[in-house]
C-alpha cells in the first residue's frame, strides 16, 4: 500500500503533467505556461508537505532546468537576492536575543512594571513581543523561545495548569492574547514575519519599491490600535477567573534581581538591535541598503563574540528558508518577466472592473484572510497568491503601493485563525489551556475585530499619508 507521503508527491506529479499539456491560454507564450506549472505544482507542494519544503524547492527548481524553461544560471540567480541575505541575517541575530538571555530579562522587566493584573500581564508580554519584532523575522523562535517561556513563567506561578482543570484561572487568557496580537505584531514591520520581505520582493517585481520605514510607518497606527483593543476585548469578552496579579511584580522583580546585571553579550545584543532598527529607518537617506544593515549587525556580534560561526552554522531554520526563499523568489520573477502576472491580473481585473478600486481591494483583502483556514504556512499562502491578488488590485484601478503594503499586512493578520496558521500556532496551542473548538472561535470573533481596524482605521490613517 502507497504511503501517504508517496501519494501526496504522484498526485502533485500527476497535476503537474495535466497541467503542463493543456491549451496554452492566448496572450500567453509556451514557456510562460510552463514557468507557471511549475510554479503552481511547486506551491501546491509547500502546501501539502510530502517532504520540507526546502527539499520541495529544489525540486522545483531541478524540474525548471530539466525541462528546458530555465537555463541553470537563471534558475539560482534567487540565491543571491539580497532580501534572502537580509532575513538568513536576521535569523542569526535573534538567535542572540535568545541565547544571551536579553529576551528573557526585558519581558520581566514588562511585568515587573505592568504585572499587577492579568491585563496588566498580557499587555507586558505584549509588549515584549512588539519590541522584539522589529529584528526577529522568526515568529515561531520569536514565540517559542521568548514569549512563551514567559508565559508559562506566569501561569506556573498562579498554578493554571490543564492538567489540574486550572487552565481558565489566567493561562488561556494569556495565551489567546499572546496568539492574537503575534499576528499583529508581524505586521507591523518588513523585518518582524519572514514572508514579509518575500512579499515586498513579489511587489518590486510589479514595479512596486516597499521600504522598511514605508511599511512601519502604514502599519503604526491599525496596528498599535489592535493591540491596545485586542487584550481589553479578550478580558471582557473571554475573561480571567484571576483579575488582581500583585505578586507578579514582585515575582518578577527577582527574577531580574536573579539574573544579575546586565551581561557584556546583553549589551551587544541591545546595542545591535538598536542599531539595525536605526539603519532601517534611515537607510534610504544614508543610502544603506537593508541587507547591508542586517549584516552589519551580524558581523559586529560575531567580531564581539556574542554568537559565534558555528551557532550561526547550527541555525537550521535559517538555513532552510534560505533554500526556499531563494526558489520562490526566482520563480516569482520569472513569471512577472514571461509576462503571466500581469496577463492574470488583468484577466481578473477586467471581470471585476465594475465594482471599482475600492471595493475590488475589500473583496480580495478578505478572500485573501479567510482563505487561510485551508493553509498551514503564511510563506505557502503568500506564495501562492500575493502576486495575482496584486495584480488584480493595479489593474482594478489601486493605488499600487497601498495595495502591495495592505496585502503585505494581510499576509500576517490570517495568521491568528486557526491551530495550524502560523508557526507559533502548534506551540501556544499545544500548551493545551483552550479546546480546538474555542481556539478557532476566538480566531473568528477577534477577525471581526481586527479586519474592520485595518479597513477603516487604517483606512483613514492611509489617507492622511496620502496612499490614496
Amino acid at each position: 500500500m502507497m504511503s501517504s507521503t508517496n501519494m501526496r508527491l504522484v498526485l502533485l506529479a500527476i497535476l503537474g503533467v495535466v497541467l503542463w499539456f493543456l491549451p496554452v491560454p492566448e496572450g500567453l507564450t509556451v514557456q510562460a505556461w510552463q514557468m507557471m506549472t511549475i510554479f503552481v505544482v511547486t506551491v501546491l507542494s509547500l502546501i501539502l508537505v510530502p517532504l520540507p519544503l526546502g527539499a520541495m524547492a529544489l525540486m522545483g527548481l531541478t524540474a525548471a532546468t530539466l525541462l528546458d524553461v530555465l537555463p541553470i544560471r537563471t534558475a539560482l540567480t534567487g540565491f543571491a537576492h539580497p532580501t534572502i541575505w537580509m532575513i538568513a541575517a536576521a535569523f542569526f541575530i535573534s538567535r542572540g536575543f535568545i541565547s544571551t538571555g536579553f529576551g528573557r530579562r526585558v519581558g520581566y522587566w514588562f511585568i515587573s512594571k505592568l504585572g499587577n493584573s492579568s491585563l496588566g500581564l498580557a499587555y507586558g508580554l505584549v509588549l515584549t513581543d512588539l519590541l522584539f519584532a522589529p529584528a526577529t523575522p522568526s515568529t515561531t523562535a520569536r514565540c517559542g523561545g521568548i514569549i512563551s517561556p514567559l508565559f508559562r513563567s506566569v501561569a506556573s506561578a498562579y498554578d493554571s495548569d490543564p492538567e489540574k482543570g486550572t487552565e481558565n484561572k489566567i493561562g488561556a487568557f494569556l495565551v489567546q492574547c499572546i496568539f492574537q496580537c503575534n499576528a499583529i505584531t508581524c505586521a507591523m514591520f518588513l523585518t518582524s514575519m519572514a514572508g514579509n520581505p518575500l512579499a515586498a520582493n513579489f511587489a518590486k517585481e510589479q514595479g512596486v519599491e516597499i521600504t522598511w520605514a514605508g511599511w512601519a510607518i502604514a502599519a503604526i497606527v491599525p496596528g498599535i490600535v489592535c493591540l491596545v483593543l485586542i487584550p481589553l476585548v479578550m478580558y471582557l469578552v473571554f475573561p480571567p477567573e484571576l483579575k488582581k496579579t500583585p505578586e507578579m511584580r514582585a515575582i518578577a522583580r527577582q527574577k531580574l534581581v536573579e539574573m544579575g546585571a546586565m551581561t557584556r553579550d546583553e549589551w551587544m545584543v541591545c546595542v545591535t538591535f538598536i542599531g539595525m532598527v536605526t539603519l532601517w529607518v534611515l537607510g534610504p537617506t544614508l543610502g544603506i541598503h537593508a541587507t547591508v544593515t542586517a549584516l552589519l549587525g551580524l558581523v559586529f556580534l560575531l567580531l564581539t563574540r556574542t554568537i559565534t560561526w558555528d551557532a550561526v552554522l547550527n541555525e537550521k531554520e535559517a538555513w532552510h528558508t534560505i533554500t526556499w526563499f531563494a526558489v520562490l523568489v526566482m520563480m516569482a520573477a520569472q513569471l512577472n518577466k514571461l509576462g503571466f502576472i500581469g496577463w492574470f491580473g488583468d484577466a481578473i481585473g477586467e471581470s471585476l472592473s465594475g465594482f471599482g478600486w475600492v471595493t475590488t481591494l475589500a473583496i480580495l483583502l478578505l478572500v485573501y484572510y479567510y482563505s487561510h483556514y485551508l493553509m498551514a504556512s503564511a510563506m505557502a499562502h503568500i506564495s501562492a497568491m500575493y502576486s495575482a491578488f496584486l495584480a488584480i488590485a493595479i489593474a482594478a484601478g489601486a493605488p499600487p503601493m497601498l495595495a502591495a503594503i495592505v496585502l503585505g499586512m494581510f499576509s500576517n493578520l490570517y495568521m491568528s485563525t486557526t491551530h495550524y496558521s502560523s508557526g507559533p500556532a502548534p506551540i501556544l496551542f499545544g500548551a493545551g489551556f483552550l479546546s480546538l473548538q474555542n481556539w478557532w472561535k476566538i480566531g473568528f470573533v477577534f477577525s471581526l475585530i481586527v479586519i474592520p481596524v485595518f479597513f477603516f482605521i487604517g483606512g483613514a490613517w492611509w489617507k492622511l499619508l496620502g496612499m490614496w
